[in-house]
């Protein structure tokens, strides 16, 4: 019999009641008990749900009130100093004070850095480490989860970042320390992990270590081979799984390695499969993941099984079967959309859809294909009307095709743009959003359900955006925004307004901790009918003297954070956005707008994993980001925004966007990722993010002061903006008005001083 099991499960719940439950903790409107229950019922309801879909193994350790990766880091000990853990066990609260930087005091405290994990849109919290680190088991949470589940009479497999991955995704304050002289001590406390899971009877338990599809230094690929020779624990057995690419290089290494079972990415690194087939040793299990946990169609499962009916004949009982990765990256359920059009639906498949697809396939392999020819049937028709109603778009043709270079090099459109902005020294802005009230969503909702008629809610709207201004006037910025009040998301808003983009109703994803995205579906060819944000902007601009900005989302992130059609080359689809995106971008400035933000928060993300594969992705998507923007006139001022990404390695391409202004994230790295500017001489203008706004502290004004004057020794400070680090709309007024305050009289000390005279 073929086994069938997964790498993890949505844990949000099908309306994200996870999300509603830990920020009500947060707020106090529940205590920790409560909060500890809702948790329970959840845990209960996705591993029954998995049970009916015929799993064989119910992943554990995939649940976490925030991370998956703190949760480790709890369970190691792995705590910084500032937070106030003396030893001993790390509780919840400890967990979330390091998510969202707070002291046990409830003084502010820097959060832990966040970023994303690998080319995907969930963060992670970076584990911080110390030489001579300790690890120490100090959390009951997985023991408790798998005696949970066992209890409840499934069968259950933990799931646990590996140790190399869990010391890659980590970083260290201090140079030249080399993470890999803590394996020692980390592999003997993943040794105690494994020992406990074994008495508590567990079979099989899944280490991930996704950094095996990365380019691996040689002193890396060697730590693999002596760290799990030292993992074998009598009686448990060990389930490698990689995913989010093939394996390349690392596939001889990671074939070989001292475990039992391996699972192999058959979606993302298909064309290695059979490599994989040929150097898997005799004894070993392989779980192929063929079902697709990045994306939303339907599965080709005519093809899928084909490819598993070869496999099986060189494994017998070896084969295993399971999704590509986790689905934490798909909404949980389609049982909840009612009002999708019926034949786009049947065209996708999200979480709980996913194993039933995987238990088609195992049915199919065990009792022939006629036991699930209906089913066989049924995908194959709905593949055929796909390809029939939007068929793939034909390339543009030669001819006249719009331009991707600004008119002038930037230090000539400066000049124009200074003159026509007169900004001073150290210009002061924010990212765009401000925050979203229970006045605005209710207003949002009303409309939405019909309640209130389109005059109505403009108007309602208007009054909300002449707040904004009036409140930025007050606190005395230079360059003002709308505050997006009409905007439920900043991808969403915009695929709203967008030919070939569908919606679901409750097809949320997990970004970070309590923050959930619903991404759209981009099924077929994009254009844009109408203006979509010219109305709201040139309102906010009549209310003021000052810059309002035009606020847009960049096609490569509208791209990144939706699931996109997997029937043509995602640069293709991108290009249709651009050009979509472009239109809007010159009715702005035709209706005189100065300055226009086209936000490319998720440029770097969509990054390839393995180098050898990012000039190709980097091509098109910088020419996609030109082609919005490279439309405007040279006095007419283009910022782009990027968060939350490593993107050091790629300042030679983002330079290459040529936007006028670019903000970034480096709050949270206090300033460390402007040490690429020491070595790259970036031309234009540049808006390092001065706090967290992902945290509830409030910077002080001597705290902006200190990382501005550090941003001014890499960056000239005529060069320099002053800026959160990312939008404000899930943060409150009160302590955004503070923070916007000290940020301007932190610029107004600097120019003082001239950022001690520079």
């Amino acid at each position: 019999m073929t086994l069938s099991h997964n790498l993890g499960f949505p844990r949000i719940g099908h309306k994200r009641e996870l999300k509603h439950a830990v920020e009500a903790y947060w707020k106090g409107e529940i205590d920790q008990a409560t909060l500890q229950s809702r948790g329970r019922a959840l845990r209960q309801q996705y591993w029954q749900r998995q049970a009916e879909s015929g799993l064989d193994l119910i992943p554990v350790g995939d649940f976490s009130w925030y991370d998956q990766v703190l949760d480790l880091s709890c369970l190691l000990g792995v705590v910084p100093e500032r937070f106030g853990h003396g030893g001993g066990p790390v509780d919840l609260d400890t967990a979330f004070r390091m998510a969202r930087g707070r002291a046990p005091s409830g003084q502010p405290a820097a959060a832990c850095e966040m970023t994303k994990w690998f080319d995907t849109n969930y963060h992670y919290i970076v584990p911080e480490f110390v030489p001579g680190q300790r690890f120490v088991l100090s959390s009951e949470a997985l023991f408790k989860q798998v005696h949970e589940a066992q209890t409840a009479g499934h069968r259950v497999k933990p799931v646990l970042l590996g140790p190399l991955s869990y010391l890659w995704l980590g970083k260290t304050w201090q140079q030249d320390f080399d993470k890999l002289s803590l394996l020692d001590s980390l592999l003997a406390a993943y040794g105690e992990i494994l020992q406990r899971l074994a008495a508590q009877g567990v079979e099989w338990v899944q280490l991930d270590e996704p950094i095996l599809v990365l380019d691996l230094p040689a002193d890396w690929q060697v730590a693999f081979e002596s760290a799990y020779s030292r993992l074998n624990v009598p009686g448990l057995k060990c389930l490698l799984a990689t995913y989010f690419g093939p394996l390349g290089d690392n596939l001889h290494l990671t074939c070989r390695l001292p475990v039992d079972g391996l699972h192999v990415d058959a979606v993302r690194g298909a064309d290695e499969l059979d490599t994989v087939l040929d150097q898997l040793p005799g004894y070993k299990i392989l779980s192929i993941g063929l079902i697709d946990g990045r994306n939303i169609w339907r599965n080709d499962l005519a093809r899928s099984l084909t490819l598993l009916e070869r496999a099986r004949t060189r494994l017998g009982e070896r084969l295993w079967l399971a999704p590509s990765c986790s689905l934490l990256h798909c909404p949980v359920s389609l049982r909840v959309e009612t009002e999708m059009d019926t034949e786009l639906k049947g065209w996708m498949a999200f979480a709980e859809e996913k194993l039933d697809e995987l238990r088609v396939l195992k049915t199919a392999l065990d009792e022939g294909r006629d036991a699930v020819q209906a089913q066989l049937d049924a995908a194959a028709s709905a593949l055929l009307k796909r390809q029939q109603r939007h068929p793939v778009a034909a390339p543009q043709e030669d001819g006249v095709r719009p331009t991707v270079a600004r008119q002038t090099p930037f230090a000539q459109r400066k000049s124009l743009q200074q003159a026509r902005l007169q900004l001073p020294l150290l210009p002061t802005t924010t990212i765009g959003s401000f925050p979203q009230t229970a006045e605005i969503r209710q207003i949002r909702a009303r409309f939405r359900k019909g309640q209130i008629s389109r005059p109505i809610y403009v108007e309602k709207m208007q009054k909300q955006i002449a707040e904004v201004i009036r409140r930025q006037e007050e606190i005395g910025l230079d360059v003002l925004v709308h505050g997006e009040a009409e905007r439920n998301d900043m991808v969403e808003y915009f695929g709203e307004q967008l030919q070939g983009f569908v919606f679901s109703e409750n097809g949320w994803v997990q970004s970070y901790g309590s923050r959930c995205v619903k991404p759209p579906i981009i099924y077929g060819d994009v254009s844009r009918p109408r203006p979509m944000t010219v109305d709201w902007i040139c309102h906010a601009q009549s209310l003021t003297e000052r810059p309002v900005k035009g606020m847009l989302t960049g096609p490569v992130t509208i791209l990144n954070w939706s699931f996109v059609r997997d029937d043509q080359p995602r640069a293709r689809t991108c290009e249709q956005i651009a050009l979509a995106l472009r239109e809007e971008v010159l009715d702005l400035e035709r209706a005189g707008i100065a300055i226009i933000q086209i936000d490319e928060a998720a440029l770097r993300e969509g990054l390839p994993l393995r180098k050898g594969d990012w000039q190709h992705y980097l091509d098109w998507s910088i020419r996609a980001f030109r082609l919005t923007a490279s439309g405007v006139r040279d006095d007419t001022q283009i910022h782009t925004h990027m968060c939350y990404s490593e993107f050091n390695d790629i300042l030679p391409a983002i330079a290459q966007m040529d936007a006028d202004v670019i903000t970034i994230e480096t709050s949270r790295s206090q300033m460390e990722l402007l040490d690429a500017f020491e070595d790259f001489d970036y031309p234009n203008d540049i808006g390092p993010g001065v706090y967290d706004i992902h945290s509830p502290n409030v910077p002080s004004v001597e705290q902006i002061v200190r990382l501005m004057t550090q941003a001014s020794q890499r960056i000239p400070v005529a060069q320099l903006w002053i800026n959160p680090d990312c939008g404000l709309k899930t943060r409150g007024w009160p302590e955004v008005t503070e923070a916007l305050k000290h940020m301007v009289e932190a610029a107004r000390i600097l120019r003082a001083g001239a950022v001690v005279a520079a």
